[in-house]
């Protein structure tokens, strides 16, 4: 109990620290309300091409899920906080934020994800061969396709038709996930500091809006 105390202690001075220095910091619009000229489309071979999968239509991005893919930044990102709202118009389904991506063109890049999948918003996805502590110090662990680091707390995600906000710091290696206002994972050591940012295509319709990034 001790050192779960000193453990959140540790995360909420740190999260203080973070947040006086967003309060300084400017704040750059990924996504401008119009168009996608801010960002690289890519989508899995056969289907819908990019263009048709990734619009934009009255201020919000639409993404159709299928087929699989994600757009991602022109510009790759190291320190910063990344605020992202979404929501599922029709149903629940699945998509995801990705961070620090190294290899654009690449269904399943180097990256960590930042799960979107109904019920399960908060959890790092471990794509491509990235890690980050909280998996690596399981040992024995036999590491499987998409390891999951696993969200602390029950899910704060709001029901379909309504949006959702994810607050993502990145700094140094460490990443910080609150969803919708409630913290919901910490993940560290991640072994890039800095990358491109991705939107994911991945089951079915999804939409995105106010997409900021914030450098630290």
């Amino acid at each position: 109990m001790k050192k779960s105390f000193l453990s959140f202690a540790a995360v909420l001075c740190a999260l203080l620290c973070l947040s006086s220095m967003d309060a300084k910091a400017q704040t750059v619009k990924l996504f401008n309300g119009k168009n996608l000229s801010n960002w690289n489309l890519f989508v899995d071979k056969g289907g819908a091409s990019a263009q048709e999968v990734f619009t934009v239509k009255e201020g919000t991005i639409h993404v159709k899920g299928t087929p699989f893919g994600y757009m991602y930044t022109k510009e790759k990102y190291s320190n910063f906080i990344l605020n992202v709202e979404w929501c599922y118009p029709e149903e629940l389904s699945n998509s995801g934020i990705f961070l620090f991506i190294q290899d654009g063109e690449k269904l399943w890049p180097n990256a960590i994800e930042c799960q979107l999948h109904a019920g399960d918003a908060g959890d790092f996805v471990l794509l491509g061969g990235s890690d980050l502590f909280e998996f690596m110090s399981r040992p024995g662990t036999i590491r499987p396709a998409f390891p999951v680091v696993k969200k602390t707390n029950a899910s704060s995600e709001n029901p379909v038709g309504e949006w959702n906000r994810a607050k993502i710091y990145c700094k140094d290696g460490k990443i910080t996930v609150f969803i919708n206002g409630v913290y919901q994972n910490s993940g560290t050591r991640s072994m890039h500091k800095t990358g491109y940012i991705g939107l994911q295509s991945e089951g079915k319709d999804i939409q995105f809006r106010n997409v900021t990034v914030t450098p630290l």
